[in-house]
């Protein structure tokens, strides 16, 4: 298994995915994501309303609007702008992924998700696993 060493440092960028993810305006759920390889930070991301458009995320009944994007899409996109790959990265998750952004996640190269809570479906999950990506849950003690 993973050692001692390894999640000092898994916890202290789930922290920091958590304090990203208190920059999103959402209100139903405020999402955290960092991207590190070679133990550098290579990208981050939370939850939002794409460039440019008003930063609401949910209408007038409280629903998510279709186009708001998910934090690991972000971080993901990010990486896709910079000259950065995410090949073999890792990806720290305040919640785990839906599974459209699990698939993101397997197309971009990244092995390794680690993850502070669950998400209500774990069909994402379920397609990393097959995938081979490692999944590591390690909930943040506040």
């Amino acid at each position: 298994m993973k050692n001692k060493k390894q999640e000092k440092y898994d916890k202290a960028y789930l922290k920091m995915a958590k304090e990203w993810s208190k920059l999103s305006h959402c209100k139903r759920k405020q999402v955290g994501a960092l991207i590190v390889k070679d133990k550098m930070i290579i990208s981050d991301g939370y939850n939002g309303s794409p460039t440019g458009f008003n930063n609401e995320c949910e209408d007038k009944n409280g629903n998510t609007k279709w186009h708001v994007l998910h934090a690991e899409a972000n971080a993901i996109l990010k990486v896709a702008s910079s000259t950065q790959s995410c090949n073999n990265a890792t990806l720290y998750l305040t919640l785990s992924p839906c599974k459209d952004c699990s698939k993101l996640i397997h197309q971009s190269g990244i092995k390794r998700v680690v993850y502070a809570a669950a998400y209500k479906d774990t069909t994402g999950l379920e397609f990393l696993k097959k995938a081979k990506v490692e999944l590591n849950y390690l909930p943040l003690d506040e």
